[in-house]
């Protein structure tokens, strides 16, 4: 009895070991003034919608020294929530149409929908600068 179940205790952490490490994370690119950053995606609805119409050219406003927006022409599903914290390097959905990158850290009182996070935010706010500015959202190649 004992061999059965370290034998099956055996085949469930190999499953779970394999999938930890060959699992893919979801990934998308954003390019901006020809640098590319890495952005790791959420899994959410709000994604998969999003991901469907890359690439996508955008011009984005600066805003409140701390951010890059955009209105889309389009809108997505949304689950809003209070994050309290942004991080620089968050990317996220205000409303079900505006597409945020967040450049710098603070606190919040405001509600979005989390669509991930650049990998390397370190050099994203020299990127992206004070003025208004063209990115491109593609696929991770």
């Amino acid at each position: 009895m004992k061999k059965i179940v370290v034998f099956i205790l055996i085949i469930l952490f190999t499953g779970v070991f394999w999938e930890v490490v060959f699992a893919q994370q979801n990934f998308m690119n954003i390019k901006v003034n020809n640098k590319i950053f890495k952005i790791v995606l959420e899994d959410n609805k709000t994604v998969k919608s999003l991901t469907q119409k890359l690439p996508i050219k955008l011009e984005m406003s600066d805003l409140n020294n701390n951010e890059k927006y955009c209105y889309l022409d389009f809108t997505l599903p949304t689950d809003s929530k209070s994050v309290k914290n942004i991080k620089k390097g968050d990317v996220m959905l205000f409303g079900n149409s505006c597409l945020v990158i967040f450049y710098k850290s603070f606190t919040t009182s405001y509600s979005y929908t989390k669509i991930g996070h650049i990998e390397n935010p370190a050099d994203i706010e020299t990127a992206l600068g004070k003025k208004d500015i063209k990115v491109v959202l593609a696929e991770n190649s």
